[in-house]
């Protein structure tokens, strides 16, 4: 979908959205609309149980007076409420609106006050392009009717030139969570370690430097924790490394972003259930996660070292695969004796995480993994499970959260959990049991930081929507590439 910017006028075709006050109060727009239109605003919204309250919205077709095909009257709600957060949703819950209508052209007319006006237009144009979001590349039948016909948004504002100038980092932003929502969203047979390793290959364009190391290099490093979970399959695993310089001058150590690419989960000789399986697709949803946050810090220039580690692996049950009880060394030395080859995200990111503190030496690292089917039974699928070291940088997080809708919880974490995962056989065993299990997974990844402030983040609950929400459709969400942006840009920036 096209979005641009430009100043209030009619449009002369197409959809027309106008906001409308809590108790049905109509801006300056909305009455002169509704006098140039004979009072079929108000009639609408008499005959109906329209209000204004936030994010409603009444459709009134092509009524005489003004030149658009139909109009879209949408709840603003109380005034004090207009913020950034509130315009991504509308922008997001217009686009849901008008998308099937039929119309191709929208057109929507923003009323603020003269400090925030061209930030909301901004924010609203933002919402409207992350909900336009489609996965549709493998639908060769699909009727015309069933697909969106919206295919251009102007959005009016008196400080158009402002709004667009403020769009464009935001654009990056969405082009990054695109990305994340199209690696995750692909399946097993076309996004493999090799091929997601392309996908990163390409953020070269944006100047981010990628290196790909694959089984030889691992092997030579001592990765013997990840390559274990990668000896099932067909598929070489690769491990990627991207860097960001975007302070070039700047003497403050780099910050570390690192995710879990397990490619597709079969769960290996701890076979999961058939019924599912399919979902584990997006079983890399950490790793689809770092790859889109560096297109978005790449793509809006942003003024910060960044780094960004995901190892890329498939857990498949052939005759070489691991064994459970097998014990392997990681690359810090520490063994780990093997109990459930199903819980092999850990083991990927116990020898990513060691690799990065052990080359880059960064200012912290923050993980992200689709790593625990029990995070999903503590938080259900609203909040992502945050694990920390650090509670300050846990702090930052949180409250990047709450600001942009991507919200986490922080889970604790301490030496009683640690202990569940002592075993007699070796240093460590990959589980600790069934209670508080994405403790003791957090927990078994805490002694692969050698004490870098580090956050883990347990994204299983959130990787994929299983309902549209206003800037998110249905399907792999992007979850954490907004929410790990904005933490760059507010704190280190």
């Amino acid at each position: 979908m096209k979005i641009g910017f430009a100043k209030h006028d009619l449009p002369r075709k197409g959809a027309l959205v106008i906001g409308i006050l809590e108790d049905r109060t109509m801006g300056a727009a909305a009455a002169d609309i509704d006098h140039r239109t004979g009072g079929a605003l108000t009639r609408a919204m008499a005959a109906s149980r329209f209000t204004g309250k936030a994010h409603q919205t009444l459709a009134i077709l092509a009524p005489s007076g003004i030149d658009a095909s139909r109009i879209l009257l949408y709840g603003v709600g109380k005034a004090d409420d207009i913020a950034p957060r509130w315009a991504e949703d509308a922008g997001g819950g217009i686009y849901a609106a008008l998308a099937g209508s039929g119309e191709t052209e929208a057109a929507i007319w923003v009323e603020a006050g003269p400090a925030s006006e061209a930030e909301i237009a901004a924010h609203m144009a933002y919402g409207a392009q992350l909900r336009s979001y489609r996965f549709d590349k493998y639908r060769t039948k699909e009727k015309a009717e069933d697909k969106p016909s919206l295919k251009k948004l102007a959005v009016l504002t008196e400080r158009a030139s402002e709004a667009k100038k403020l769009f464009a980092p935001l654009e990056a932003i969405a082009e990054g969570v695109f990305l994340t929502r199209d690696v995750v969203s692909e399946p097993g047979n076309i996004i493999y370690p090799e091929t997601l390793a392309d996908e990163a290959k390409k953020l070269t364009d944006l100047g981010v430097e990628v290196e790909v190391l694959g089984q030889k290099e691992m092997k030579k490093l001592g990765m013997g924790a990840l390559l274990g979970v990668a000896q099932g399959s067909v598929r070489e695993p690769k491990l990627v490394i991207m860097q960001w310089k975007g302070a070039p001058k700047s003497k403050d150590k780099p910050l570390a972003f690192i995710g879990k690419g397990v490619t597709f989960d079969t769960g290996g000789i701890s076979i999961k259930p058939a019924g599912g399986m399919e979902e584990m697709k997006w079983d890399m949803g950490g790793s689809g996660t770092v790859i889109g946050l560096m297109k978005a810090l790449a793509g809006r220039k942003a003024k910060a070292n960044v780094i960004g580690i995901v190892g890329l692996v498939e857990n498949m049950p052939d005759g070489n695969a691991q064994r459970p009880g097998d014990i392997v060394t990681s690359m810090s030395g520490q063994t780990i004796e093997v109990i459930n080859t199903d819980a092999e995200g850990r083991l990927v990111l116990a020898d990513c995480l060691w690799y990065c503190q052990d080359r880059f030496k960064p200012r912290f690292m923050i993980d992200l993994a689709t790593l625990t089917g029990a995070i999903i039974i503590s938080l259900g699928h609203e909040h992502a499970g945050m694990f920390a070291s650090d509670d300050t940088l846990a702090e930052q997080i949180a409250g990047c959260g709450k600001e942009i809708g991507e919200t986490v919880w922080h889970m604790p974490i301490g030496d009683a959990y640690d202990k569940e995962l002592n075993t007699d056989s070796a240093d460590m065993k990959n589980v600790g049991g069934r209670p508080g299990g994405s403790i003791t997974a957090a927990m078994f990844l805490k002694r692969f930081t050698n004490d870098v402030p580090w956050v883990h983040l347990d994204i299983a609950g959130v990787a994929w929507a299983y309902k549209d929400k206003p800037t998110v459709p249905k399907g792999a969400s992007g979850f954490g590439v907004r929410l790990l942006d904005r933490l760059v840009a507010t704190h280190f920036e």
